[in-house]
């Protein structure tokens, strides 16, 4: 269990489900929340599942971590694929909330090795499947 300099934890189940993510590609996403003090995995979602399966996962009001790894074919038509770091903290989740996963994400983020696109959203049109495909490209 790693200590972050803002008091939170990361499980090692955080580590060990995102390198699994990255090197066997067994997850399509994962879904963190932050619980006692500790990032935890609070969901998988299966190579099969969609884009939008990944997006109805996020509670409406509460803040959440994820990572999605999402695959595109490029402009000169080649298999490529990107992972994703979206910070979910909407309008309607508390403002402790907003705060803790604020100031735990860079921490978080780091533990995480090879995200190569991060994205904040504040509410579903901030993390639709065209902006992923736009920064994906």
């Amino acid at each position: 269990m790693a200590n972050a300099a803002s008091g939170m934890a990361v499980s090692d189940e955080c580590k060990l489900r995102f390198m699994e993510l990255k090197a066997k590609r067994i997850y399509r996403f994962i879904i963190f929340k932050i619980e006692n003090q500790q990032v935890v995995v609070e969901k998988v979602g299966n190579p099969e599942e969609t884009y939008e399966d990944f997006s109805a996962s996020f509670p409406a009001d509460e803040c959440r971590y994820s990572v999605f790894d999402f695959d595109f074919i490029t402009n000169e038509n080649c298999q490529k694929s990107k992972i994703f770091f979206i910070a979910w903290a909407p309008d309607t989740a508390k403002i402790r909330s907003k705060m803790v996963y604020a100031s735990s994400k860079d921490r978080f983020k780091r533990e995480l090795d090879g995200i190569q696109v991060e994205l904040q959203a504040t509410d579903p049109s901030e993390m639709s499947l065209d902006i992923i495909k736009g920064r994906a490209l």
